[in-house]
């Protein structure tokens, strides 16, 4: 982007949106909108930290996640500290700028505390600056549409309060569905039960996971992927009925065939008014494995 055209649209602006690397928005979406700041979450790997794709990026890390046998060598994630968000606030604030800070749910990771930290360090020097700290209930591109809603909002000059409002109105309807190869990375993760993870492994069937307020709920099973697939489907057709306007996002790791038949089939029976095909982060990806695939979308009237 050109010098000018940047220098245009932070005239224009009244409002920079902090998200986190787990929003998992394309990788280059990000530069269209300068806005934007991202700061990244945190991976373990044998006892060594990496900044989520910034210091080690998918490929490495899928590579590494499907050689890993043992439990003990899996790596985690960890959420940015109160530091991290308050170096973001702080050089949102040399911009002169109201701030929303956009964060997945707060049933799920430490990073929505951490924000809420950050601005109340902040406000203490700078008690004029107008920050709000959104915690999405949700994950993913869940999370990611609503950093593009209010990234494009904000270039387009609306204040805080209005962006505020319209990502108030999207937690509620925007959902998450997905299926993996196994239940064992959300088990030893610590987000299902045991039970859960050895019915799934012992039938070999495919899990279908979703999001209700925050927190991880199973929505089913099917005894193949196509028919995981299917089931999505039906399940937001049940939602948004029959050829329904919605803004979807295919997102995947390490499975781009699945990704590519999933999302034929979502486009075949819905009138997709934005389409996007993502990787998650790494930071999900440790929770999920390699080949998780779902969609993230929500409803959209006529006038989106």
């Amino acid at each position: 982007m050109e010098n000018h055209e940047l220098a245009e649209r932070c005239s224009v602006a009244k409002v920079s949106v902090i998200t986190d690397s787990c929003s998992s928005v394309p990788d280059e979406m990000y530069g269209q909108y300068d806005l934007i700041m991202v700061v990244p979450y945190y991976v373990h790997v044998q006892g060594k930290s990496y900044r989520d794709l910034v210091d080690m990026q998918r490929e490495e890390f899928l590579s590494y996640l499907l050689k890993t046998t043992k439990p003990e060598d899996l790596p985690k994630s960890a959420n940015p500290g109160p530091g991290d968000y308050l170096e973001a606030f702080g050089i949102t604030a040399q911009r002169g700028h109201d701030m929303i800070s956009l964060h997945m749910t707060s049933l799920g990771s430490g990073a929505y505390q951490a924000a809420i930290v950050a601005k109340e360090m902040l406000l203490k020097e700078n008690p004029d600056l107008h920050v709000e700290v959104i915690d999405t209930r949700n994950v993913s591109m869940c999370h990611g549409w609503m950093t593009l809603e209010a990234g494009r909002m904000a270039q387009e000059g609306k204040p805080l309060d209005e962006i505020v409002d319209r990502i108030s109105s999207m937690i509620p309807v925007t959902k998450m569905l997905q299926t993996a190869d196994t239940l064992r990375y959300l088990y030893l993760g610590g987000r299902i039960g045991r039970a859960q993870h050895l019915v799934a492994s012992i039938l070999r069937i495919k899990p279908l996971i979703g999001m209700d307020d925050g927190v991880i709920v199973p929505l089913g099973t099917a005894r193949s992927r196509r028919a995981a697939y299917r089931r999505m489907v039906e399940m937001v057709e049940q939602d948004v009925g029959e050829g329904g306007r919605i803004k979807v996002a295919i997102i995947h790791f390490g499975a781009p065939e699945d990704a590519s038949l999933l999302g034929e089939m979502v486009a075949n029976r819905f009138t997709c008014v934005e389409f996007l095909t993502t990787q998650l982060s790494l930071a999900l990806a440790v929770h999920t494995g390699p080949g998780t695939v779902g969609l993230c979308y929500f409803p959209v009237g006529e006038n989106n």
